[in-house]
């Protein structure tokens, strides 16, 4: 049960606030950094299937949607962006015709080491004066709050 009263709440009590607050605010670092980078064409929305792809190589829409944690609805939208920005390419799947196989272009490639200093540097910034141990908590706690929330999305 929630501990607090919603009419009386201050908004930086407010666990919402202050997720989709950190969330805004660390998109528009994310952005800007990318954008001055020269690799505009990486939305910190992309960087989910990113990971994974750049991690694991090629694989099926469905399983990169899976892994990165995105709805099937929200992952064909994210997948045309990524193609129009030529991050990724659609090929089929030579043992389903129904499904596609995602690969990075090699132009998303090269441009993983410049992103990936972009993420940390970022990270190091926003996580300042944050202990290890403190991280590992809030990661925790907000792999729960994520799981909770995507099991009252299944009720």
């Amino acid at each position: 049960m929630y501990p607090y009263h919603m009419e009386m709440l201050d908004p930086l009590d407010c666990p919402y606030y202050l997720v989709s607050r950190a969330t805004l605010v660390i998109t528009s670092a994310l952005k800007l950094e990318f954008a001055q980078a020269g690799v505009g064409e990486v939305k910190p929305a992309y960087l989910g299937s990113l990971l994974v792809l750049w991690r694991d190589g090629d694989m099926k829409a469905v399983e990169l949607g899976r892994r990165a944690g995105l709805e099937p609805s929200t992952m064909t939208g994210l997948l045309d962006r990524m193609e129009q920005g030529g991050l990724i390419l659609r090929r089929p799947d030579p043992d389903d015709r129904r499904a596609q196989i995602i690969q990075l272009t090699v132009a998303a490639q090269k441009i993983r080491p410049k992103v990936m200093k972009i993420l940390q540097k970022t990270l190091e910034l926003i996580l300042d004066d944050v202990s290890p141990a403190e991280l590992e908590t809030s990661k925790r706690v907000m792999r729960r709050i994520l799981s909770n929330a995507q099991r009252g999305e299944n009720q």
